[in-house]
């Protein structure tokens, strides 16, 4: 086993303004990537597909609903989270936890998205 986690998703009330919101923090693009449901809306973060590595999605529909509570998930926060933690509050989100040191795991911080979820970054600066 390579990785303990292969995909993640993250429910989201209102699709666009979420796509939008996470477009902005991470720095690219949410690619949509919609279901035959016409009531699922499916959004794809960037990943390498090719080499088996981790991915995931911001996903509406029925019974998927936002939340602070339950698993946390961090993303990739790049070389410095600091970059995309500096585009939260401006793209809609509140920061909860700002960069903190974890000593030799890196850093992290977490944040609200648009949404209502309790979402999170990792970096190793």
């Amino acid at each position: 086993m390579r990785n303990a986690v292969n995909w993640f998703e993250i429910p989201v009330s209102n699709y666009e303004r979420a796509k939008k919101f996470y477009s902005e923090v991470i720095g690219a693009e949410i690619i949509d990537h919609h279901m035959e449901d016409k009531h699922m809306k499916y959004g794809i973060f960037p990943y390498d597909m090719e080499n088996n590595k981790v991915g995931g999605a911001i996903l509406q529909m029925e019974g998927m609903n936002p939340s602070t509570d339950g698993s946390t998930i961090y993303l990739n926060g790049g070389e410095d989270l600091s970059v995309p933690l500096s585009r939260v509050e401006g793209a809609g989100g509140k920061i909860l936890m700002p960069k903190t040191d974890i000593q030799e795991n890196g850093f992290i911080a977490q944040f609200t998205d648009t949404e209502g979820n309790r979402v999170a970054l990792h970096s190793m600066g």
